[in-house]
């Protein structure tokens, strides 16, 4: 990266690595306090499912703020909000209040990754959006590693201290956006086609990107209570969550190579039929064993990539022009199965035990598996359109960075022959 490039992106970088460290060790927090203060598993699947809910309508409306005052204030704005309700949360452990609260904590969230998203779209070029993305993932997913590596460690300081530090990490994460600030971009709305033509145009990326939200909102959820059900203290849970966190960060890349040179629904295939497997042999294995958190390690690895290799197979089959409001039709798609997960998941919990909850990653597994091998019957492999690039959840307007250089190029020759063909006329 240019130091002018990192010039540019320095102080959204900065802010998502601060405030990401906080978010990373929220979401587990949250659960097993819930759990200690005898909610159930659907009741923690309740209040889970809020955050998800929060950010997908956070999806639709947050943009018009940045519109309205900027960049800049609108991240002080979203992430004062955080603060907020993570420091209220601090003050109890009612379950009505903190299902408004992670409600607006999703809400808030989104909108601090569209203004980074957005400004890091602007600052960077087709040339250099592959490197700026990398150094994006790094941030968000090293800083989720972290936040849930010290969960043990900030546990131990008192009920209240997590929520304290988490707040004060979302204070300050405003410092370098409002210190260092190089440009303002403009965020310009584009609908989403609906689910109807998605299924048209792609089914396996819209069941990819659906089972993908399902699965992650799980890990990041459900979890660490059963790893705490397990009889894990509280260090023993952050240390294999951060196992969960590194495999997706490590195996990403990997996959992705592996899918620029296959053809895209095999390696959904084959990424199904991995967490199937890891699914059932981590019921298997003894709490506490260096094979569970290897297994974890690759689990985490397994899920996180079904989600770019679904988008970047869903790009291989978009018509010019369409990328970007396909995508973000994904998206929406993947954050209703975020926000159905923790309450469909955590009723299963509820019913069979901590089991449950890799019985539901079996089942859905499953379910992808034959739906990927039928779509597989019935249409031959698309040609790749661009490599791939590895991808965060992201909100709806920051999406062009993963539209990558060769797709852009395709983009501008199509417009350029529609423009030809109409002079011609």
């Amino acid at each position: 990266m240019s130091p002018q490039l990192l010039a540019m992106a320095l102080a959204p970088l900065l802010g998502l690595f601060i405030v990401s460290l906080g978010n990373g060790l929220l979401s587990s927090i949250t659960t097993l306090r819930l759990d200690a203060a005898g909610a159930s598993a659907l009741q923690i699947g309740w209040v889970s499912s809020a955050y998800f809910i929060g950010l997908a309508l956070g999806s639709f409306f947050n943009d018009r703020l940045i519109l309205r005052v900027g960049h800049i204030r609108a991240y002080s704005c979203f992430a004062s909000m955080i603060a907020a309700t993570v420091l209220l949360q601090g003050l109890g452990s009612d379950i009505s209040a903190w299902f408004v609260l992670r409600l607006i904590n999703g809400w808030a969230c989104v909108g601090v990754y569209l203004v980074i998203e957005s400004w890091l779209l602007l600052a960077s070029d087709p040339k250099s959006r592959g490197r700026v993305l990398a150094v994006y993932m790094i941030a968000l997913y090293g800083s989720g590693m972290f936040g849930q590596a010290a969960i043990g460690l900030v546990s131990g300081l008192g009920d209240s201290a997590p929520f304290l530090i988490i707040g004060t990490l979302a204070s300050l994460s405003v410092m370098p956006v409002v210190m260092i600030p190089r440009v303002t971009p403009l965020v310009e709305r584009v609908d989403a086609l609906s689910p109807r033509q998605l299924l048209r145009v792609t089914p396996t990326g819209v069941m990819g990107c659906f089972g993908s939200g399902v699965a992650i909102a799980a890990v990041y959820t459900l979890l660490p209570l059963y790893l705490k059900h397990l009889g894990m203290g509280l260090g023993q849970v952050g240390q294999m969550m951060a196992w969960v966190i590194l495999g997706a960060m490590v195996l990403q890349y990997p996959v992705g190579r592996w899918s620029d040179r296959q053809d895209r629904q095999s390696v959904l295939i084959v990424l199904c039929t991995a967490c199937l497997v890891l699914s059932l042999v981590i019921m298997a294995l003894p709490p506490s064993s260096l094979g569970l958190g290897a297994a974890l390690f690759l689990l985490g690895g397994a899920i996180f990539a079904i989600y770019p290799v679904a988008v970047s197979h869903s790009a291989d089959r978009a018509p010019a022009g369409a990328v970007v409001p396909m995508i973000q039709g994904l998206l929406l798609i993947n954050s209703l199965g975020s926000a159905l997960s923790p309450l469909a998941v955590g009723q299963l919990m509820a019913k069979v035990g901590e089991n449950g909850l890799f019985w539901a990653f079996a089942l859905l597994n499953l379910v992808m598996l034959a739906y990927f091998g039928w779509c597989r019957t019935q249409r031959s492999a698309p040609h790749a359109a661009a490599p791939f690039a590895a991808a965060a959840q992201m909100s709806p307007t920051g999406v062009e960075l993963r539209v990558t250089q060769d797709l852009q190029a395709a983009m501008d020759e199509a417009a350029g022959d529609v423009e030809a063909a109409s002079k011609a006329a």
